[in-house]
């Protein structure tokens, strides 16, 4: 599946979705609108474009996690006695997700293309990117090697990225979003590579796909509308484009790690429906509830399977027989992954996700993509409803919605910052006065996972933690995830398709 949806499929896939999308006759032409009787793609019939869709692209080190109901919380004794995570039964749609954490060389990538872009006009955007080394810093340990070697040397390239805030990791999922749709666009010809981006003239996907982005252009799509300017640029609607990279949710994260998906007795296959059914509450991404070290028989056994701290003063063991053979973070392929593919779920650094921080209450629990942390916003527009002009840094603009924009609209709130949203507070109690009666603000976001600093107990995944979203540590770095859009397995269409039936989903 990998090769037919990831980077290298694209050049597999690319000449059919380029005949699709470039409105060819043969492909496309016999399409006819089942409602109006109109032929789609028909410069004659006012040429409204549907091209063949050729499936979602992924993009590379992504894994698949197929959606579904799981029990979200607390699976051990409270040790903290915060009773913040109860447990509660939630759904998530499926979803993509990094199956490493982001490496160190990975976002110093991310730090060449800034400086490169926006070295010579807006330096601050680099240096405001950069990970605070000096996290490493004890008052009472020697850390200076990791201070000026860990995010810098060769030795460490493939080891998980930290001191890195939350702000920063959202920072480079959407660079990557745009990096990864640029590079799609080149393969498929629509683009050629353009290594002198400056400043505003940069290539964002969502600048691209209005107009707002010009770079060294291929192949043209053709315009079939005959008013308008017959060659356009590729758009979200021709199905080229990839979701965006972005942090995953409380919920999605904790679901990824317990990785269920491996205590189902029959999944589904080519030969059978799945089992609806999960025969266990995993402790750790593992199987094995009671220990973490591997319990098969086999070459590995006994192997911790992740990296942790043991006790006061072990972190790795003794000389000679070092029990997960690593100190401080190990390399982001180290350890066994869990049910989806997924790499060090447990251990080796703790992950910050999108969720704003609030103890658990009964209000706040939605059963359905659960998460806290929404701010709505809206892109911003001229008189004549088309979008403000690019930033200049070359962003598309945006502005919360309004009260008055709201008014008449069927939903259940009626401002743009729901972040506070049934969490207790009123204005009247001030119940999270931050730095009085509380650490907790609108700033502080959840980081879930133990790390190689932690004990064995923040290595479940319905463990919880907050740190402010400016703050860094040693032991947190990030992984990305990409929404699966459209059906939520990758079998087929989504619901199911019964003998007779007069059409397939489209």
């Amino acid at each position: 599946m990998k090769k037919l949806f990831g980077f290298n499929g694209l050049l597999a896939c690319g000449l059919l979705a380029m005949l699709a999308s470039c409105g060819n006759p043969k492909s496309t032409s016999n399409l006819v609108s089942s409602k109006t009787g109109w032929s789609y793609n028909d410069p004659n019939n006012g040429g409204f474009d549907v091209p063949l869709f050729q499936g979602q692209y992924i993009g590379p080190g992504l894994e698949f996690v197929e959606g579904g109901r799981f029990t979200m919380g607390q699976t051990e004794e409270d040790l903290t006695y915060e009773n913040n995570n109860p447990p509660k039964t939630v759904s998530v749609s499926s979803f993509f997700m990094d199956e490493t954490e982001v490496a160190n060389i990975h976002y110093r990538e991310y730090l060449f293309w800034l400086s490169r872009t926006y070295g010579n006009d807006y330096p601050e955007i680099y240096q405001k990117a950069l990970p605070d080394t000096q996290c490493w810093r004890k008052a009472l340990q020697y850390n200076e090697p990791q201070v000026e070697f860990y995010f810098r040397h060769a030795a460490y390239n493939y080891y998980p990225v930290v001191g890195v805030t939350w702000d920063q990791a959202n920072a480079y999922c959407k660079w990557r979003t745009d990096r990864v749709n640029e590079m799609i666009l080149i393969k498929l010809g629509y683009l050629k590579k353009n290594p002198y981006q400056s400043s505003e003239d940069n290539f964002d996907v969502r600048t691209y796909a209005s107009g707002q982005y010009e770079g060294k252009a291929g192949i043209k799509k053709k315009d079939l509308n005959p008013t308008g300017s017959k060659k356009r640029n590729i758009g979200y609607e021709d199905g080229l484009l990839t979701a965006d990279y972005r942090l995953p949710t409380e919920a999605e994260w904790e679901y990824a790690a317990l990785g269920y998906i491996g205590q189902n007795p029959e999944p589904d296959s080519k030969n059978r429906r799945g089992e609806e059914v999960v025969v266990n509450r995993q402790v750790y991404p593992w199987k094995d509830n009671l220990s973490t070290r591997e319990g098969i028989n086999n070459a590995y056994q006994g192997m911790e399977l992740a990296n942790f701290k043991r006790g006061l003063g072990d972190v790795q063991g003794v000389a000679g027989g070092l029990n997960d053979n690593a100190d401080i973070p190990a390399g982001i392929f180290s350890y066994k992954p869990n049910s989806y593919g997924l790499y060090n779920m447990a251990g080796n650094v703790s992950e910050w996700v999108l969720d704003v921080y609030r103890p658990s209450t009964i209000q706040d629990a939605s059963d359905f993509r659960p998460f806290r942390g929404n701010v709505f916003k809206s892109y911003k527009t001229l008189e004549d409803y088309t979008l403000e002009e690019k930033d200049s840094l070359g962003n598309l603009q945006k502005r919360e919605v309004t009260q008055e924009e709201l008014a008449e609209k069927n939903t259940d709130y009626r401002g743009a910052n729901m972040i506070s949203y049934l969490d207790g507070d009123t204005i009247s109690t001030a119940f999270y006065d931050y730095g009085k009666t509380t650490l907790i603000n609108d700033q502080a976001h959840v980081y879930k996972g133990g790390s190689w600093n932690d004990r064995a107990y923040w290595m479940s995944p319905g463990t919880r933690r907050f740190l402010q979203s400016g703050q860094t540590s040693s032991s947190i770095g990030f992984r990305c995830c990409m929404d699966r859009l459209g059906s939520s397995s990758l079998k087929g269409p989504s619901g199911h398709r019964f003998e007779g039936s007069k059409k397939k989903s489209r």
